[in-house]
């Protein structure tokens, strides 16, 4: 995990080497200055030497000098390692959750994905930045000071051993404790982003039910989760700071305690050794200390960690073959035997042995009750999802020996969901076709009946569409998608239920404007309203993840109650009253 985390610091890399070059010399500087003291106590203060106080002071301004100088270039070098390395995390996160097919996406929810680029990087970038300077600086404050002290005296030395020991048992026992309840706060974490998301999304739907103060609460009660999973870590993170200082007042007692003996009774050190010491005893256990700030950062960091990786190594399940075909030769499509389930435990397939074949060229329509699978049923053909079983096969090839950009770019789906982006009306058409000349984008948006309203604004194509689209209304949304998907100029056309929100004129010349400008492309209507589909060329039934019958709407008004029994719903005619509905549905 680790070693693939750290693969993205790439351009970085030289950064990341030589901030732990420049702590290494802030160290040495450190290290130099608690050995000039000693002299400066025993050669000169204690024999009243001026020259050598000089010029031990002079040396000793020296070293400070160069040790702020490797502290402040290892703390701008440090910085631009970490920022480097969370903006390539990020960047190649977001680079492979595009490449994610519907079923990849499915195991993440949008709150989760967000905060993994931002919180959980920003966990890592500063676990980073603590490791580089902190983490290479402590341990060789610790030997370098260590070996000093046992060459000054071994004996005193001792202590410096026994407070490590103490502090670094210490710190490892919180971390087993701690690591599992951070890992239980990103995912309240995710929680509390998912509930603001929906809010905000959702805010007209909130002020429409007056539901604000129930939207405070619960995001109150998100947010509580939140500190009550960190405070209950925290609290035993805390208690590193008392051990740490405990034990530094305690190593400094022993030593004063058994500096002055060795002073004074046995005479085997200095004043200026003890000073020294002391000040190395300061280094040492400070140096614990940033071990216990690198420990704390390391522990949430850790957990941040896994959740980046997770997504870092999460494969597409939908790729190209070992020679992909870059060509469709035409719009026609048969599924053979296909069998599809979202759960693969589950007790029975979504789409249930789906056998189909629809000439290029043909308008079909798909009507079926909620649940029957209709749009999961579409979604096969763009390879949105993978079959389980089957195949399908778009003019005359699987849809799995085709280039993935290809064959999406050959099937255009115009989603239940209509998602504008913010941007402009024509920069939104463009995503079907970038290189759209002005014409051709007018062109689809006259087929898409949408034309009408675009020119009645002073911007017309220019005007600024809000993010999702929501200065605009559901049917015109609708039809900015069904143009958008036209600009594609496809093979295959899907629309689904993607006419609902339009009346029923529009509708009726919008499917008017695909018979006569686009005969050649094969259309697949999803719909709710019989009126949508019983003038196409044949019709599927779903129910329950099955065709349960397949033909024209006379066929299907003789044989099928089910869709005999829609009509009658929807139209309050008989079977009998083809004409008189068709028509009056085009006016």
């Amino acid at each position: 995990m680790v070693k693939r985390i750290l693969q993205e610091i790439k351009e970085y890399k030289l950064s990341a080497i030589i901030t732990p070059v420049f702590m290494i010399l802030e160290v040495a500087m450190e290290m130099i200055i608690p050995l000039l003291i000693a002299d400066l106590v025993d050669k000169g203060i204690e024999a009243g030497n001026m020259k050598e106080i000089y010029q031990i002071g002079g040396q000793m301004l020296i070293c400070a000098f160069i040790g702020l100088f490797g502290g402040i270039m290892g703390a701008v070098y440090g910085s631009k390692a970490s920022a480097g390395l969370a903006k390539n995390l990020r960047k190649k996160m977001f680079e492979n959750i595009q490449t994610f097919s519907f079923e990849n996406i499915d195991k993440y929810s949008t709150a989760g994905l967000v905060t993994r680029l931002t919180t959980d990087v920003t966990n890592v970038q500063n676990a980073f930045i603590m490791i580089l300077r902190m983490g290479f600086r402590a341990p060789v404050t610790v030997a370098v000071a260590m070996i000093l002290s046992f060459k000054i005296n071994a004996k005193l030395a001792c202590v410096f051993l026994g407070a490590m020991f103490v502090i670094l048992g210490f710190m490892a026992f919180v971390l087993t404790k701690t690591r599992p309840l951070f890992e239980a706060m990103l995912k309240k974490y995710d929680d509390l982003n998912a509930s603001v998301q929906e809010n905000v999304t959702g805010i007209r739907v909130v002020k429409a039910y007056v539901r604000e103060a129930y939207e405070k609460t619960k995001f109150k009660n998100g947010s509580s989760a939140i500190y009550k999973a960190a405070t209950t870590a925290e609290k035993m993170i805390a208690f590193t700071m008392p051990v740490n200082t405990i034990v530094i007042y305690t190593s400094i007692i022993l030593i004063s305690w058994f500096g002055a003996k060795f002073i004074v009774i046995d005479q085997t050190l200095t004043t200026g050794e003890l000073v020294s010491f002391f000040s190395y005893c300061m280094n040492i256990l400070m140096s614990l200390m940033f071990f216990a700030m690198i420990f704390i950062m390391v522990t949430m960091s850790v957990a941040s960690a896994q959740r980046i990786y997770e997504v870092l190594e999460e494969k597409t399940t939908i790729t190209n073959g070992p020679d992909p075909v870059y060509e469709v030769a035409d719009g026609s499509i048969e599924f053979k035997d296909v069998v599809f389930g979202y759960n693969k435990t589950a007790d029975r397939p979504v789409l249930d042995h789906i056998n189909l074949k629809i000439e290029s060229g043909e308008t079909i329509g798909v009507l079926g009750g909620t649940g029957s699978a209709k749009s999961t049923l579409v979604s096969m053909i763009s390879r949105l999802y993978d079959v389980d079983e089957g195949e399908v096969v778009v003019g005359g090839i699987n849809v799995k020996d085709y280039d993935v950009e290809t064959i999406r770019n050959q099937v255009s789906v115009v989603l239940q969901n209509n998602v504008l982006f913010s941007g402009t009306i024509a920069e939104n058409l463009r995503w079907g076709d970038k290189e759209a000349t002005d014409e051709e984008v007018k062109h689809a948006a006259k087929l898409a009946c949408a034309d009408e309203f675009i020119e009645k604004f002073p911007d017309g194509y220019n005007t600024f569409i809000e993010q999702g689209g929501t200065n605009v209304s559901g049917g015109q949304r609708q039809r900015l998608c069904i143009a958008r998907a036209l600009l594609k100029k496809p093979k295959i056309l899907i629309l689904d239920d993607s006419t609902s929100a339009v009346d029923t004129a529009t509708d009726a010349n919008i499917r008017r404007a695909f018979r006569e400008e686009i005969p050649n492309t094969t259309k697949l209507i999803i719909a709710q309203r019989i009126s949508s589909v019983m003038d196409a060329d044949r019709i599927i039934v779903m129910d329950d993840g099955r065709v349960n019958d397949f033909g024209t709407h006379e066929e299907l008004m003789n044989r099928n109650e089910i869709y005999k029994e829609i009509f009658e719903q929807q139209t309050g005619a008989g079977s009998g009253d083809f004409d008189k509905v068709e028509k009056g549905g085009e006016d």
